[in-house]
């Protein structure tokens, strides 16, 4: 190639080389680390309390009527952190894993397990995508997405003066074709992949759970999970915000169960309060529970736990004993 051809490809300036290069292999490492992460991270699947016990499992499986086997599961699971069911108010089940499932935990056929909240099966990764690593898939999206803008923002000068002919006639110019095309491909297919589950994740949803809303027991809500959007992000991202673009894991909780926009308090904690005090709620303050209810007590699977509604409230108040529902929600 002549050498005028390959002082118009090449940057001249020192500083702009050294930029080029610090934030190419930023961008790069923080990539391949993130999609190692994501790979490499095995699917988080439920503890041993969700499984039956050998009595349980025995008699469940002897048994032939689907009204006697959930009456068997609804006692296994009285003492579970469980809000939700299936949609005809069935427990859920794994009859493959021989599991009750928590809340948010499906089961992947192609993995062969029940993941913990579970979001989708990702073919790119070989790996479902859930509890355990779903922070670093949104980061391997993120470093991707900024790898692709940089390859492609780098090349554009050149590709411009492409099609101007400014470009010396050499190979060269059709590597500079071929990778501008690449790059802004990827980018924009990358770009609309990642910007959903940014929403999924202000929403506090799964793939699976936008599709099919989570039954919980006044029925099907999407938004059932959601606690605002600082809170969602949190939930995923963890409360440090240093760590959240490092694939480290710290994401809250357990995968196991999760706050609800609407939880009912166990009897212990109760509010006795006057008919003219007004309802708190409390929102900010309150920590992330391992455990939303009282362990001693599922409120969802209690025959004689109900809702706090419109029409019972007056009866309350009239025993002087008034029970609130937590909302934990932001603006």
């Amino acid at each position: 190639m002549p050498e005028s051809g390959r002082i118009q490809v090449t940057i001249s300036s020192t500083a702009e080389k050294v930029v080029y290069l610090v934030v190419f292999h930023l961008s790069f490492v923080m990539f391949v680390w993130s999609y190692w992460k994501t790979i490499f991270t095995s699917p988080a699947s439920p503890s041993k309390e969700f499984c039956l016990s050998k009595a349980d499992k025995e008699q469940y499986e002897k048994e032939e009527r689907p009204e006697s086997q959930q009456e068997i599961l609804r006692r296994a699971a009285k003492d579970l952190p469980i809000y939700t069911t299936t949609a005809s108010r069935a427990i859920r089940y794994c009859d493959r894993c021989q599991l009750i499932k928590p809340d948010r935990c499906h089961h992947c056929s192609a993995c062969d397990i029940c993941v913990l909240k579970m979001d989708h099966h990702c073919p790119w990764v070989n790996n479902c995508v859930g509890f355990s690593n779903y922070k670093f898939f949104l980061l391997f999206l993120m470093y991707s997405l900024l790898y692709c803008l940089f390859v492609a923002a780098t090349v554009l000068q050149y590709f411009i003066k492409f099609w101007t002919n400014e470009l010396p006639d050499t190979h060269a110019k059709f590597h500079v074709l071929f990778l501008f095309f690449v790059a802004a491909m990827f980018f924009i297919s990358i770009l609309s992949l990642f910007s959903y589950h940014c929403w999924l994740v202000g929403k506090n949803r799964s793939t699976i759970e936008t599709f099919r809303a989570p039954t919980f027991r006044n029925g099907p809500d999407k938004n059932g999970f959601s606690l605002g959007c600082s809170k969602n992000l949190r939930e995923v991202f963890g409360d440090e915000k240093k760590y959240w673009l490092l694939p480290i894991f710290t994401s809250l909780g357990d995968g196991c169960n999760f706050p609800t926009r609407l939880v009912i308090m166990d009897p212990e904690q109760l509010t006795v309060s006057s008919q003219n005090e007004p309802a708190k709620s409390s929102v900010s303050s309150q920590p992330f529970p391992t455990r939303p209810l009282s362990e001693s007590q599922n409120r969802l699977l209690s025959s004689d736990c109900q809702w706090v509604e419109s029409g019972s409230e007056e009866e309350n108040v009239k025993s002087g004993t008034k029970k609130h529902i937590i909302v934990s929600l932001e603006s």
